[in-house]
């Protein structure tokens, strides 16, 4: 199919929709009055928190901070086993939110809490003021951070030989490609040593439109000029959807899902089979697949996003990141 085979047009203002003003020297001035934030509670003395939450800075020149999530257990005498940790990267299509917006910090919150882990969720810079790939930069940048910050979560309650990466959206295609780059470069990264990826909802594209994209592109949640915006905003200038960072299938990054094979990493892939990218995620799942690498897909009903909407679908990504725990030996059961 060709760029020209587009869904019946749509009267969405991708601008509007995105509550973002484009000005005249290329920055963005966004309104983010429809997604609060809430503030991070590191006091162990509120006994009623099933989480403590705390905000990190990483780069003070970068601006980039992450917000760490322990689960109260870990602090109970009798708790002895040191957490796995996921590192988190927030949606947005790499444009808009923080890790500070309400759903994402109540689903690292609960993530925490089911599993039990401990959750770093880093507040990347946004295009198109830092275009890709400086948010695949500033997440390398977190990880080797992790791996030498005295933080004493981080020292104390944390097992840094099991670490995955996780993301919804455009923070799933973070994690994806900082995994591409972390695999192959495994050793400057030790003692830390990363198990797997887990993908939910990843924001991907290309330029030929995907049958779900022609039959879904006019939905509410995710329409597909709004995707496209996200994309001309995001990508490297001069760069289209066909670019390596927005199609997996293209470029030297599906090569490098090798070393995920020799490493034993293993992915789990989610999404909803109402998302105009559904298409797109059985895709890369099956890219995964034929490399050798062990992934795991669950594709409920629902639109894109739903991994951190609170609803039963937000439920039944959890279970499925618990479940994909569970199979690897990371949670007992009952837990």
């Amino acid at each position: 199919m060709s760029e020209e085979s587009t869904p019946t047009h749509s009267t969405i203002d991708p601008y509007k929709f995105l509550q973002i003003v484009p000005n005249a020297d290329g920055t963005l001035t966004r309104d983010s009055s429809n997604h609060p934030t809430v503030v991070a509670i590191p006091d162990p003395g509120d006994h009623t928190l099933l989480v403590l939450s705390k905000d990190v800075l990483v780069n003070q020149l970068n601006n980039t901070w992450v917000r760490m999530f322990l689960p109260r257990q870990a602090l109970d005498s009798s708790f002895t086993t040191k957490l796995p940790l996921i590192v988190h990267f927030h949606g947005g299509g790499f444009i808009i939110l923080s890790a500070a917006i309400k759903q994402f910090h109540d689903f690292c919150s609960n993530v925490a809490i089911d599993l039990p882990a401990m959750v770093v969720s880093l507040n990347y810079r946004l295009a198109p003021e830092h275009r890709l790939p400086t948010a695949y930069n500033d997440a390398m940048e977190v990880l080797h951070w992790i791996k030498t910050t005295q933080d004493e979560w981080l020292q104390k309650y944390v097992d840094f030989s099991c670490c995955f990466l996780m993301g919804e959206s455009a923070g799933g295609n973070i994690a994806y490609h900082t995994g591409l780059r972390a695999a192959a470069e495994v050793d400057n990264l030790l003692p830390l040593k990363i198990k797997g990826l887990i993908l939910n909802s990843p924001f991907i594209g290309g330029i030929n439109r995907t049958e779900s994209e022609l039959r879904l592109g006019n939905n509410l949640v995710s329409p597909l000029c709004v995707n496209d915006l996200m994309w001309e905003l995001s990508l490297p200038i001069g760069a289209d959807r066909d670019h390596e960072y927005c199609n997996p299938t293209v470029g030297g990054g599906s090569k490098l899902l090798d070393q995920f094979k020799l490493l034993g990493w293993k992915v789990l892939v989610t999404g909803g089979n109402e998302d105009p990218l559904i298409d797109r995620h059985i895709e890369l799942t099956k890219l995964i697949a034929e490399k050798g690498v062990k992934v795991v897909s669950r594709f409920d009903v629902g639109g894109h996003g739903t991994p951190i909407t609170p609803t039963e679908l937000f439920k039944a990504v959890q279970s499925s990141i618990k479940s994909f725990f569970l199979s690897l030996g990371m949670v007992a059961e009952g837990v």
